[in-house]
């Protein structure tokens, strides 16, 4: 559950009630579904993991731990502020009302019936292996994605291989303390200095467990993009749907016209079972074929209106698709250069904080 105060909209500039507000991690899905749906060329940002993944063994993997559920509340929240900055999306009535009103924006989302609108798997498995004619832009995005979520899982899992280690290595550490602090007992000259060393270790072998910690935001920015992967495949996907519907209905225009001209000409194109059983039970009257050319006719003239208007609908989803993935690109690379950066910065301060450990050691033999 994420608790949180509306504040003044930078969409509506309208100041909004200062009430706290709850939301469980369902209604952010419930709002994302919607928005994904809604907004189909947009590359929508996603939400945090429900349950912890990646994680080293010492972390609890439990969705319930304390530290696990305060990362999401972050990562909840800053799902809320990638929206709210969105150019379009921000302006979104039912996410104005996410952020502002207690209840009755379930029943806005519901009314909207947006749900009727999102695509099934089947077809959408369909427009993937039958579309003829992909877009190569949209086909090289989809690789891309696919490289970008396996290079960043990757990542996660090497880091979280090296936690392991390193979480054994500074624990270890904490022998020494023990050991020094034995070894200080049966030492008159060199006890004082034994025993300061080991209390050096000590303080290097708990330090372990706030360094982890502060080392899983920085991971879960990493996890951001890996899901942000499936983002830009759902905006693929879209397009493969839509190109999809189009190519269907070029065919199924097609056909008609085939059908309405072998009935104007009396010749069969194409072997039928229709065509068939005219030959073996005769043929139909002028009037029937004359009223059969007619129904044709109209669904001729409709079907290539409908296609029209899908060329022009597909037109406007890559131009607005590729502006918004082009935003998506430049966000990206600011964000992860700057994760990244920021990562190196607090591996290079543990390192520091390791060489200060074993020169204050050192000190600490000398004056024995």
């Amino acid at each position: 559950i994420l608790s949180f105060r509306a504040v003044e909209s930078q969409c509506e500039g309208q100041c909004a009630p200062v009430d706290s507000l709850w939301r469980r991690y369902s209604e952010f899905e419930l709002l994302r579904n919607y928005l994904s749906v809604t907004y189909p060329h947009i590359v929508v940002p996603p939400l945090p993991e429900k349950r912890a993944d990646f994680v080293w063994h010492k972390l609890s993997a439990d969705n319930m731990d304390p530290d696990f559920v305060e990362r999401r509340r972050i990562g909840l929240e800053n799902f809320l502020l990638r929206v709210a900055s969105h150019p379009v999306l921000c302006q979104d009535k039912i996410f104005y009302s996410f952020l502002t009103q207690e209840g009755g924006w379930k029943e806005m989302v519901n009314e909207t019936g947006f749900q009727l609108k999102a695509d099934s798997r089947l077809k959408a498995l369909n427009a993937t292996f039958r579309v003829k004619n992909p877009d190569k832009r949209f086909t090289e995005l989809k690789h891309y994605s696919d490289e970008l979520q396996s290079v960043i899982s990757h990542l996660l899992r090497v880091r979280a291989r090296v936690a392991d280690r390193l979480y054994g290595v500074y624990k270890v550490h904490g022998n020494y303390g023990r050991v020094f602090s034995e070894w200080s007992a049966i030492e008159k000259e060199m006890g004082d200095g034994l025993q300061s060393a080991g209390h050096h270790m000590d303080v290097y072998a708990a330090s372990i467990d706030d360094i982890l910690e502060e080392e899983e935001h920085y991971a879960d920015q990493l996890k951001e993009y890996l899901f942000y992967a499936e983002a830009l495949r759902a905006v693929c996907r879209k397009h493969e749907l839509m190109q999809y519907d189009l190519e269907m209905a070029a065919q199924d225009l097609t056909s008609k016209k085939q059908q309405c001209e072998e009935l104007a000409t009396g010749t069969v194109r194409t072997f039928s079972l229709k065509g068939m059983t005219s030959k073996l039970f005769g043929q139909e009257t002028p009037e029937q074929r004359e009223a059969k050319i007619k129904v044709l006719e109209e669904q001729i003239q409709e079907g290539e209106e409908q296609l029209k208007s899908k060329n022009l609908e597909g037109r406007d989803f890559v131009k607005s698709a590729w502006a918004d993935i082009e935003r998506f690109k430049e966000q990206k690379n600011h964000d992860l250069k700057e994760a990244l950066i920021s990562y190196a910065v607090m591996q290079i301060s543990m390192c520091k904080k390791g060489i200060q450990v074993w020169t204050n050691a050192k000190e600490c033999f000398s004056k024995m």
